[in-house]
């Protein structure tokens, strides 16, 4: 057995899908390093961990991916968001629970998601210019294309979401 094809027997799962991250672990680096870099950049173009956690956990409903649902909502709790937002991140638009920096990051992030609904991507650029600046802005553009590459490889590999006692 070679070496490639002794990684895509660990890779693999029981119902025959393979863990992308295993399976080809040096493009799934160069993503965890993108994700550094946005991270960083978003942090440098001042935008607080909440509204990354927020475009986040959207992006991650809107896809259904709940590996990334799972590790964003212990992000965002560990970054001080409280339980009930949370609860009705879904239907934001519903509410006066969020800023409008984050209904802005919210709207936009749905758009990157859904970028062939194109009247919406320009109703959601609009308002996020209005209340971000071009480097905000361009972070929170990244945060959503970054989370939706996240979204794929999970649930194209149908990564697991495991207890964690305590969690």
């Amino acid at each position: 057995m070679t070496e490639t094809s002794q990684t895509t027997a660990a890779a693999r799962r029981a119902n025959g899908r393979i863990y992308l991250d295993k399976q080809s672990p040096a493009a799934y680096r160069a993503l965890v390093a993108t994700a550094e870099t946005v991270r960083a950049t978003a942090a440098e173009a001042g935008l607080d961990r909440i509204l990354v956690e927020l475009v986040n956990l959207r992006v991650s409903q809107l896809n259904g991916c709940a590996s990334c649902l799972d590790a964003h909502t212990r992000g965002a709790l560990r970054a001080g968001e409280t339980t009930r937002r949370l609860g009705v991140l879904a239907a934001w638009r519903d509410t006066e629970l969020f800023t409008a920096r984050e209904r802005a990051a919210l709207a936009l992030a749905e758009a990157t998601t859904h970028p062939a609904d194109a009247l919406a991507q320009e109703r959601a650029y609009a308002e996020a210019e209005a209340v971000f600046d071009d480097d905000e802005l361009s972070a929170v553009l990244w945060v959503a294309v970054t989370i939706n590459a996240f979204n794929r490889v999970s649930i194209l590999s149908k990564h697991p979401v495991r207890d964690v006692p305590g969690h």
